[in-house]
């Protein structure tokens, strides 16, 4: 049992060391001038986010763990996500600057460390170390996206142009019909000494589907081009009544660092995309390049692949096939967590933890498949399904009683994490919410057959 504790607390510590230093490289790899980034709705400063996450480890490690006051409570409504409105989080005049939001940063992480190491390793104690872990390695998918947004540099350590080996691996994979296991073990608001997982993905259940085919590649550039040829955003019976409204009232603002004004534009194509010396070409952090047509496409809304879908006669999975498709679990047989397996993920098993970026051929990380041949269903992008994000059967508010309720019935569901998606918080069940209209995020998608194999 000893052995067990010390290597849950070496795995927390590395855990928690490893998250540091990319937050840490995050916010001190921008000069000065470019940490007072534009605004959006969709992003926040790398400061305040530097240090609502250390806000939150004394949330949910000091307060609730040892009942002792934060560092500083006359900051914590500013560090507070749900005190303090979105955009005064561009107010310097309220927050400290770089050096001294770094100073309490790295102080709450020592603290932390300091209670691993010397504390007694409770199931509770665990479960809310992960916690606030996992939820530091959201915000810091959030600031890789920000430097998308804004058009910043390629944050360091990113590989853009790596080399793809693999086949055209086109067409469907089929999954027979059958009951199939959703979700995770164990039971909604309760503490697990053994695995982890948000509230929204417990408990786990079985489910009854009809067999049907799914793609075994992301939809690609190649393939999205073809729609933007054919004149797909201006036929109006491709889109639904909420694309269609999105076309409409839609204005992206391409906030590009450095331009005095914001480029307005109506949606005629995905977000980062242009035709420029006879070619398209898309916007990758701070430089445009020539599209990669194998690549897949990346920053569209669930409106475009909803839109996508009708004009090549598919559709998208429900999130249950799509889980299915990925993972295959079945009642009575080994529980995976991911398409190849239980072993964490590689970076030859998947574009994660913001290397690629999403740049590789949609048939690469063949190692990655899953039991039924579906490649990059772990990373590269958030894959639109056809659902509004629900509560299973049985659900229990977790810990954090706003991780999962607020998005509950007008968003959608996305699944398998994207290029920007930490390694240590992906798994085949998580589930991830946004809204139908984003597209600043890394979100994609693969398609189903129309008819029934």
């Amino acid at each position: 049992m000893i052995e067990q504790i010390d290597l849950a607390k070496s795995e927390l510590l590395e855990q928690l060391e490893w998250t540091r230093k990319r937050t840490e490289t995050l916010v001190c790899s921008l000069p000065e001038t470019a940490l007072d980034v534009p605004y959006h709705p969709g992003v926040n400063p790398p400061l305040w986010e530097m240090g609502h996450a250390a806000f939150f480890y004394e949330v949910f490690v000091f307060n609730l763990l040892d009942g002792t006051p934060s560092h500083d409570p006359a900051m914590d409504d500013l560090w507070d996500s749900f005190h303090i409105e979105h955009r005064d989080r561009w107010n310097r005049e309220l927050f400290p600057g770089r050096q001294k939001t770094l100073d309490y940063f790295n102080l709450i992480y020592d603290r932390v460390a300091e209670r691993i190491e010397k504390q007694p390793l409770t199931d509770q104690a665990r479960y809310l170390y992960r916690y606030a872990i996992y939820h530091q390695n959201m915000h810091i998918e959030s600031m890789i996206w920000c430097r998308q947004t804004v058009g910043y540099p390629a944050p360091p350590g990113t590989d853009l142009y790596r080399p793809a080996p693999g086949d055209s691996h086109q067409g469907d994979a089929y999954v027979p019909a059958g009951e199939w296991l959703i979700g995770m073990p164990g039971e909604s608001g309760q503490y697990a000494s053994d695995d982890f997982a948000f509230d929204n993905e417990k408990p786990w259940f079985t489910v009854k589907l009809e067999s049907f085919a799914i793609s075994k590649c992301l939809v690609s550039n190649r393939e999205f081009m073809e729609f933007v040829e054919d004149g797909g955003y201006r036929r109006p019976e491709l889109w639904s009544f909420g694309g269609r409204k999105w076309l409409q009232t839609e204005t992206d603002v391409a906030l590009v660092h450095g331009s005095d004004e914001p480029l307005l534009r109506t949606p005629r194509h995905p977000l980062y995309w242009r035709w420029h010396d006879e070619q398209w070409q898309e916007r990758v952090f701070d430089r445009w390049q020539s599209l990669n047509p194998d690549a897949p496409v990346t920053h569209v809304t669930f409106w475009e692949a909803e839109a996508w879908c009708r004009w090549a006669g598919r559709r998208l999975p429900t999130e249950y096939e799509w889980e299915v498709a990925a993972l295959g679990n079945r009642p009575g047989e080994p529980f995976r967590r991911f398409p190849w397996g239980n072993s964490a993920p590689t970076e030859q098993l998947a574009d994660l933890n913001g290397r690629a970026m999403a740049q590789n051929p949609v048939f690469d990380f063949p190692a990655g498949d899953s039991p039924f041949g579906c490649r990059q269903m772990t990373g590269t992008v958030w894959e639109w399904t056809g659902d509004q994000f629900l509560p299973y059967d049985g659900f229990k508010v977790d810990m954090y009683p706003f991780m999962s309720t607020l998005q509950f019935g007008d968003h959608k569901v996305t699944k398998g994490g994207s290029c920007a998606t930490s390694s240590c918080l992906i798994r085949g069940t998580y589930r991830q919410a946004y809204l139908p209209l984003r597209n600043d995020v890394y979100t994609g998608f693969r398609t189903c057959a129309l008819e029934k194999p």
